[in-house]
């Protein structure tokens, strides 16, 4: 029988962080489940709000639109989500997140695999739009 630690987070056990745009909460983690192979998290975008272009050196992204719309820009492309439908980011392809509706979105996010150290993990290309610190992944222990 395996030893495993019941590791359950919900969202508002996790503060908003706006610094990239939008307001991103990393839910399983390094840092709040020992999770090894990934992290997971959730996205709030109102209406005009977006997430700056990023890319993962390391790791593909997975996004899926539970509420809203959203408009992923992938290397120049533009692909929507509706409710109910899902997109991978392969690795190390520039991508940005916006809100082109009238309502609230509502994403989750799903990255893999991890990269070597956390500061390696995510590659900013445009000026940052929040203020306050960069969401915390979290080592692998």
């Amino acid at each position: 029988m395996h030893t495993f630690d019941l590791s359950k987070v919900a969202i508002d056990d996790v503060p908003p962080n706006t610094k990239r745009g939008g307001d991103l909460r990393v839910l399983l983690s390094p840092k709040t489940c020992d999770a090894t192979s990934g992290f997971m998290g959730v996205g709030t975008l109102e209406p005009g709000e977006f997430v700056s272009e990023h890319y993962h050196p390391f790791s593909e992204e997975f996004f899926h639109t539970v509420r809203g719309r959203i408009l992923l820009r992938v290397e120049g492309q533009e692909v929507v989500l509706e409710p109910g439908e899902s997109f991978m980011v392969p690795i190390g392809v520039r991508h940005r997140i916006e809100n082109p509706g009238t309502e609230q979105a509502f994403v989750t996010f799903f990255l893999s695999p991890l990269a070597p150290r956390p500061d390696l993990g995510h590659v900013d290309c445009e000026p940052l739009p929040g203020a306050g610190t960069l969401p915390e992944v979290g080592d692998v222990r």
